[in-house]
């Protein structure tokens, strides 16, 4: 595991915007996984800007969202369909076909999973897995305990994580879905690289939690101590926890 400290966190999303358009430009048909929230906002700015300087072309690459709200159809303002488009898919040339999110109003949800899994499949597999971690410590929407052989599939949200996302649904938890789609753990763990981007003091104890705890269900976040080719980067207060304990 490579772990990279930065001293803010403009030059943490720097560092994973360029990790991700290095995949891009490396490979003939890159196919990514890319997750939501603020961290990710940031990082897909500086991909945009990029792409918009002429530097970056997405023509040919694919993409899978980790999760989606049950519940809330693509034109929801708070679905994460909305935040990909409004964030990423409508300012690059990404063919839409090949931007994937699971559908949160399938209407058999099981059949979705499946079918999300398929493509995810035929697509020859996610070549880099962009990652951010909630205060459940969860990955993609895997709340604990999620074990990590776990495929996509329908799960219960936590109330810290209904907390954490209420935010968006006018500082409201109980507006927050109580249900999402999410890649399962051993989805996630399929990527041949995976990238976990945190920042702020607020994500120091659950990022020392994932790399310096025991391994467990109860935090999926974990699970990536098992991958042979994971980085992950954080600007000092999210490491701060970890750096102590380390050192």
């Amino acid at each position: 595991m490579k772990i990279i400290v930065t001293d803010s966190s403009d030059q943490a999303f720097t560092r994973a915007a360029d990790m991700i358009a290095d995949e891009i430009r490396s490979t003939p048909t890159p196919v990514l996984g890319l997750a939501t929230g603020r961290t990710m906002e940031s990082i897909y700015r500086l991909l945009v800007q990029q792409h918009e300087a002429g530097t970056l072309d997405f023509s040919g690459t694919t993409s899978f969202n980790l999760d989606e709200y049950v519940g809330l159809p693509p034109t929801d303002p708070n679905s994460y369909n909305h935040y990909m488009r409004e964030h990423l898919f409508a300012h690059v040339n990404m063919p839409a076909g090949r931007a994937h999110v699971p559908d949160g109003v399938a209407a058999d949800l099981d059949a979705e999973c499946a079918r999300y899994e398929a493509a995810i499949r035929a697509s020859g597999g996610i070549g880099l897995q962009l990652l951010g971690i909630g205060e459940t410590g969860h990955i993609g929407f895997n709340e604990p305990p999620s074990a990590f052989d776990s495929r996509t599939r329908v799960v219960p949200l936590d109330d810290v994580t209904r907390r954490q996302n209420s935010g968006m649904f006018g500082n409201d938890p109980e507006r927050v879905p109580e249900r999402a789609l999410t890649m399962g753990v051993g989805t996630i763990l399929e990527a041949r690289q995976l990238l976990l981007v945190a920042v702020g003091d607020g994500k120091a104890a659950i990022i020392n939690d994932a790399l310096n705890g025991p391994i467990s269900a109860d935090v999926s976040a974990t699970a990536i101590r098992f991958h042979d080719n994971v980085t992950v980067i954080l600007d000092r207060d999210a490491a701060s926890i970890w750096a102590q304990k380390r050192g």
